[in-house]
């Protein structure tokens, strides 16, 4: 807990249940901060992809609460779709509509939803662009783009909602190892702007870098949440030891 600051996202006692009876997440609590860059570490399986989108009821919670910024979101009288318009989600994979130009696919949402006009829309999609180093690919299509490029375009399109939270699944899992760096760049920038971000991630060297917190999962318990220095430096548990020794990490 943080004194004289309340939480932008509040979790108490989450669990989720597949249909198959198969339980993914079990009484996990938890506070997210303004301004925290939060890692998500854990083994396949152990839940954290699954967690990341019960935040924004992708998946719905079995049981539990979720409040963002106040309001429970599990309540039947939240308008979900409003509350989605504040987190941005970054997937494994990115998503664009083939058929619509890059600059097409950044402007759909918020000129549908907030009624911006087409100039003051591509005003500032171009200058997202130029940011991350595309600002000469706003009118290509995403079939002539690299996986690193079409990522990056994804966290674009999730910034043009002027989100207050990003939500990352794996967003470098499914590029080539040459594009990843490209991809934790444009993260990078985002933490140093003080973007509240959480990221399922298994580039642990990233991790260290960029986060404040660093959450483990395992078989759908949250059994850490530590600053990185005390995750990487100090660990004792026996099943997170035996994790890190299994990844490579500078």
């Amino acid at each position: 807990m943080r004194e004289n600051k309340n939480a932008l996202i509040k979790i108490n006692d989450l669990n989720k249940k597949f249909s198959n009876g198969h339980v993914v997440l079990k009484n996990i609590c938890l506070e997210i901060f303004e301004g925290d860059v939060v890692c998500i570490l854990g083994l396949s399986g152990s839940g954290k992809s699954t967690f990341l989108r019960c935040l924004n009821l992708l998946e719905r919670p079995s049981s539990g609460e979720i409040f963002f910024e106040g309001k429970n979101i599990l309540s039947e009288k939240i308008n979900i779709d409003l509350i989605r318009r504040k987190i941005g989600m970054v997937f494994q994979n990115f998503n664009l509509f083939p058929h619509l130009t890059v600059l097409e696919n950044l402007i759909l949402a918020p000129k549908k939803i907030y009624k911006k006009n087409d100039l003051e829309l591509k005003k500032e999609a171009g200058e997202l662009l130029k940011k991350i180093g595309l600002g000469k690919k706003i009118n290509s299509y995403p079939s002539v783009l690299s996986g690193g490029e079409k990522q990056r375009i994804a966290i674009v399109r999730a910034l043009m909602m002027h989100p207050d939270i990003m939500l990352f699944d794996e967003p470098t899992s499914a590029l080539d190892p040459t594009m990843v760096g490209e991809v934790l760049k444009v993260m990078f920038e985002l933490a140093k702007e003080k973007m509240t971000m959480m990221i399922v991630t298994h580039e642990i060297g990233f991790a260290k870098k960029v986060a404040n917190r660093v959450l483990f999962l395992d078989d759908g318990n949250l059994i850490c949440d530590e600053s990185p220095e005390k995750f990487f430096n100090e660990q004792e548990d026996i099943k997170i030891k035996r994790f890190l020794n299994c990844m490579t990490y500078k």
